[in-house]
């Protein structure tokens, strides 16, 4: 319906008037590209990987998708069925739920066991707390009712809550939020009441074990450390914690910190995710729910404000992203060589780059001079009006910029 009116106005305008109408036309033909369009990003999820590949796509993300570590089958995890039997014999005085998926998972099993109502009567008859709404809802789905749950989610708001009771040789069964064998991803919290007196029973639901060497797990690890990815995901804390310590186990720990420091961003499902690359001085990016379509919905909105930048050159309007550019809201395509040296001219925005600097740039370590010149040459063609790379004579290349730039 715009383009036919739009059709219909310019037949009854002269002139400019006339040209403006068909611009018109062509810019609300035009879709606007999709928000992560040219950003390559890392999926570590080892449980609905396929779910947030699918959201991150549909947002225009190149993703690509190695589990960090595999889970232990519930029937088959001894420790849950022996700390399970145990809670029956002797009922706890207090149980915490941390996850929805946890309680419902850990009742799975007792069923499987045929232990579920005898473990059900158990926990009835203790104060129940949960850290958040899923933890509640799995909680009142098996008849057991909760004292209290944080409004933040918050499980330092929940330990903050247990301690100003007096937990002094009270027994409390904690479900973790998950943990490998070697690594909890809250200590704090079952630390915290053990020093106030509690006996712990942890309960853990899940637990995890390391993919095998030599996978794709190692080529993602690999790729992050070398910066082939504009952000990688997190959705648990133990998948984190893997991807540091295969880093460790490749000999690449520092190449893969100082990446994760600077040009590829972590986005974690929420706090506790992030611990293990906090305490590496890793800044992380989280949503305010801590849910699977809020992080996809979380890296849409902001890995475009951390992973651009924006110039004006020769009237056009150009974004830099992860693998392309954008010139006035077009997608440009182009080779890793042509975004080398964009990345390059765009840090200097205005200022000559001598062929050598842009030399240093290019993918494969070349040391012919005139690769720099093909690569302008096939860059120019990208971009699609050769005027936004200018040449300076016997100097190097700069971008022609209209006006300062505004780095993202």
């Amino acid at each position: 319906m715009i383009v036919v009116a739009a059709r219909a106005m310019r037949q009854q305008l002269p002139g400019n008037a006339a040209e403006t109408a068909q611009a018109y036309t062509v810019d609300m033909a035009r879709p606007d590209p999709a928000p992560l369009t040219g950003y390559r990003i890392a999926v570590t999820s080892a449980r609905r990987a396929e779910e947030l590949c699918a959201l991150l796509r549909r947002n225009g993300a190149e993703v690509s998708s190695a589990p960090a570590i595999n889970m232990i089958a519930l029937p088959d995890d001894d420790e849950l069925h022996s700390n399970t039997e145990v809670l029956i014999a002797e009922p706890p005085d207090i149980l915490v739920a941390h996850t929805g998926i946890g309680i419902r998972g850990w009742l799975a099993a007792a069923e499987g066991w045929g232990l579920a109502n005898q473990l059900i009567a158990s926990l009835s008859s203790a104060r129940i707390l949960a850290r958040g709404p899923k933890a509640t809802g799995a909680l009142r789905s098996a008849g057991l009712h909760e004292e209290w749950s944080p409004k933040s989610e918050s499980s330092t708001e929940l330990l903050n809550y247990l301690l100003e009771s007096d937990v002094s040789g009270k027994r409390i069964a904690v479900q973790l939020h998950g943990a490998a064998d070697a690594w909890d991803p809250f200590p704090e919290f079952a630390g915290g009441l053990r020093s106030a007196g509690a006996e712990v029973v942890p309960i853990r639901v899940y637990r995890w074990k390391s993919t095998p060497v030599g996978g794709e797990f190692d080529q993602l690890v690999t790729g992050i450390a070398r910066r082939q990815f504009d952000a990688v995901s997190f959705t648990s804390a133990p998948a984190a914690a893997a991807v540091l310590e295969r880093s460790r186990d490749l000999d690449i720990e520092d190449q893969l910190l100082q990446a994760l420091r600077t040009d590829v961003h972590a986005m974690c499902v929420g706090p506790v995710t992030s611990q293990p690359l906090i305490r590496q001085g890793v800044p992380t990016s989280s949503p305010e729910r801590m849910r699977l379509g809020a992080l996809a919905r979380h890296i849409a909105e902001e890995l475009p404000l951390l992973g651009s930048s924006h110039v004006k050159a020769a009237g056009h309007l150009v974004e830099i992203r992860g693998t392309c550019a954008l010139v006035d809201g077009s997608v440009k395509s182009m080779s890793g060589s042509g975004m080398a040296i964009l990345r390059a001219l765009a840090h200097r925005p205005g200022d000559v780059v001598a062929r050598n600097d842009l030399l240093r740039v290019l993918p494969g370590n070349s040391n012919d001079p005139h690769a720099v010149d093909t690569a302008v040459l096939r860059l120019r063609t990208a971009l699609g009006d050769r005027n936004i790379v200018a040449t300076v004579v016997k100097r190097g290349y700069r971008l022609a910029i209209d006006e300062p730039a505004g780095f993202a």
